[in-house]
């Protein structure tokens, strides 16, 4: 969920932003003349982020990842007891 605050108030809101932002989770869009010019998260949303970019980045992890999707869809996938044996 992205919610909107103006640079001003975000200004004296900034020791409070990242407790607000770990409970209500999500990213706070800071505006200013009604645009959005920054975005504010907690470091472990924009850790996950990069975890994920790097994943897209990675064209073996991609295709062992739609591999997987695919296997998973079709039931196809091996038994997690029998993998853990090989």
């Amino acid at each position: 969920m992205i919610s909107n605050i103006p640079i001003t108030e975000a200004k004296h809101e900034l020791n409070s932003l990242p407790e607000k932002l770990t409970q209500q989770g999500g990213t706070l869009a800071i505006t200013r003349n009604g645009k959005p010019v920054l975005a504010v998260m907690t470091w472990e949303h924009y850790e996950a982020i990069l975890e994920t970019l790097e994943i897209y980045g990675d064209a073996d992890l991609m295709t062992n990842l739609r591999q997987g999707i695919i296997e998973a869809k079709s039931a196809q996938g091996i038994d997690w007891e029998l993998a853990n044996k090989t």
